[in-house]
C-alpha cells in the first residue's frame, strides 16, 4: 500500500491521514495497483490476461491451419494455463554449510 500510495498520490508518510481520507484513496487506487489486486485476490492484471487470451486465440487459429492442426496432433500450449497454473516450488533450507555443500555435490552428481 504504501508503494501505491507514493506513486499515486506522492504520499510519503500515510499515517499523517486520518484513516477516513486513507480509505478513500486506497479505494480510488487503479484496478491494477498491488493494493488493489492483493485485496482482490489477485496475481495477474486484468490487460495481461486478456493480451494472454488473444495470444492464445490467435495461436490457436495458426496451429488448426497447418497439417499438425488438421489432424489434431500437438496443439500449442495455453499462455492462459501457464501463467495461472500455480508451480510447485521445492525450497530447501540448511542449518550449516557442510549440509548445503553436500545437498550441492548430490546435486551435481544427478543424485
Amino acid at each position: 500500500m504504501i508503494c501505491d500510495l507514493a506513486e499515486t498520490y506522492h504520499i510519503y508518510n500515510y499515517r499523517e491521514l486520518p484513516v477516513s481520507l486513507l480509505a478513500t484513496l486506497v479505494a480510488g487506487l487503479r484496478a491494477n495497483s498491488r493494493t488493489k489486486m492483493a485485496i482482490n485476490g489477485t496475481k495477474i492484471p486484468i490487460e495481461t490476461l486478456l493480451m494472454a487470451s488473444i495470444y492464445d486465440r490467435l495461436n490457436s487459429w495458426i496451429w488448426m491451419n497447418t497439417k499438425e492442426g488438421r489432424k489434431g496432433q500437438n496443439p500449442p500450449k495455453s499462455l492462459i494455463q501457464m501463467m495461472t497454473t500455480e508451480k510447485k516450488e521445492q525450497n530447501e533450507s540448511f542449518e550449516t554449510g557442510a549440509e548445503f555443500d553436500e545437498a550441492y555435490q548430490r546435486i551435481i552428481r544427478g543424485g
